[in-house]
C-alpha cells in the first residue's frame, strides 16, 4: 500500500537509491528503470536544492545532508507503513494474523481453530509460525504466542499455561521383553532428548534420572531435537521414550495415543511459560478480542486436562 502513497515517489527513491548506494539495484528493488531512479533523485536535489549523492566513475556515497535525510526518510516510510497496514487491517475486520512458536501451533493451535472457526465463521485466521520476537506494527501481527517470562513493554501478556514434565511413550512400546516397571528400565528404551537454548534451566533426561535415584545416566545417546513438537511426534511413532509437556501431550494422553509410564514430573521454571501476547488497546479490533477470549478458554481446558492427566 506505501508503493501508492500520495507524494512518495522522490523518496522512496532515495531510501532505495542510499541502501543500496546504486541507482541500478535500487531500481531493481523497485521494478523501474535505472533512469527513473535517477529522475526521481534529481527532482528531489533540485526541489531541496542541495546534493544527496557524491558519484563518480565507479562508486556512489551519500553527503552528510543525505545522510541526514536518508535517516529520517527511512524512518518516515517505515512508520507510514505501519500506519497503513493498520488501518488495511480495519478495512478487512475479521482478519486476525497469529504469530507462534512452532510447538505450539502444531500441539495446541491448529487442532482447535476449527472450533474457533465454527464460533466465527467469517474469521480469517493467519498463522505464522516463528520463534523470533516479532514487532507488532512492523510485521503487522495482532496476536503472538510466545514461550518465556511473559513481559513485553508496552504489550499485553496472558498467561495461557505453565508446564512440568515426564516421560511420555506409545502404549505398545511397553512389551514383555521392554516393560517399564521402574525408571531404570528405561535405560533399555530410546530416550528422546530436547536439546535447546534454555539450556541447563529446562528440565532434561539427566535431571529427571537424578530425581528418580540414577546417578549413572549417559545422556548421549538417544535422538535429538530442537524442537519439542518433534520430540513428542517421534514418541506418537513409537521410536521411543519422550519428556513431555504437560500441556502439549494432554490431548495425545487424553486419546490413549501416548501413556505416561511413570508418575514422576518435573516441573518447568516460572520463567518459560506460555503468553498470549496482544496490544494494549483492542477496543476497535473485535475480532482480536474474540479470539484473546477464545484462547484464554482453551488455555483454561487443557490445563484441567492436564490436570486430569498427572
Amino acid at each position: 500500500m506505501i508503493e501508492h502513497f500520495p507524494g512518495l515517489r522522490s523518496l522512496r527513491a532515495f531510501d532505495a537509491a542510499a541502501r543500496h548506494l546504486s541507482f541500478t539495484r535500487a531500481a531493481e528493488a523497485m521494478g523501474v528503470t535505472p533512469a527513473a531512479i535517477s529522475h526521481q533523485i534529481k527532482e528531489l536535489e533540485d526541489q531541496l536544492r542541495i546534493s544527496l549523492f557524491v558519484r563518480t566513475s565507479r562508486t556512489m556515497r551519500l553527503t552528510k545532508e543525505g545522510q541526514i535525510l536518508h535517516t529520517a526518510a527511512h524512518e518516515s516510510i517505515e512508520v507510514l507503513t505501519r500506519a497503513l497496514h493498520r488501518i488495511k487491517r480495519l478495512e478487512n475486520r475479521n482478519q486476525i494474523r497469529v504469530s507462534s512458536t512452532a510447538s505450539v501451533a502444531a500441539k495446541w493451535l491448529v487442532p482447535r481453530l476449527d472450533s474457533f472457526l465454527q464460533a466465527f465463521p467469517g474469521a480469517d485466521v493467519r498463522v505464522d509460525v516463528s520463534n523470533a520476537l516479532v514487532d507488532f506494527d512492523r510485521d503487522d501481527i495482532d496476536v503472538a504466542i510466545r514461550f518465556g517470562a511473559g513481559k513485553y513493554e508496552g504489550l499485553r501478556s496472558d498467561l495461557l499455561f505453565r508446564d512440568s514434565l515426564s516421560p511420555v511413550c506409545r502404549p505398545d512400546l511397553i512389551t514383555k521383553e521392554k516393560p517399564l516397571r521402574n525408571p531404570r528400565d528405561l535405560l533399555r528404551h530410546t530416550l528422546i532428548h530436547l536439546d535447546w537454548e534454555a539450556g541447563s534451566l529446562w528440565p532434561n533426561w539427566r535431571m529427571w534420572m537424578q530425581a528418580a535415584g540414577i546417578m549413572d545416566f549417559d545422556d548421549r545417546s538417544g535422538l535429538h531435537f530442537s524442537q519439542t513438537a518433534l520430540g513428542i511426534q517421534a514418541a506418537l511413532d513409537g521410536q521411543g521414550v519422550a519428556l513431555g509437556d504437560s500441556n502439549l501431550v494432554a490431548d495425545d494422553l487424553a486419546a490413549g495415543r501416548l501413556v505416561k509410564p511413570f508418575e514422576l514430573s518435573l516441573k518447568a521454571p516460572s520463567a518459560f511459560s506460555y503468553h498470549l501476547i496482544t496490544r494494549l488497546d483492542t477496543k476497535d479490533a473485535t475480532i482480536v478480542n474474540a479470539f484473546r477470549d477464545w484462547c484464554l478458554v482453551e488455555a483454561q481446558q487443557v490445563r484441567d486436562l492436564a490436570a486430569a492427566n498427572s
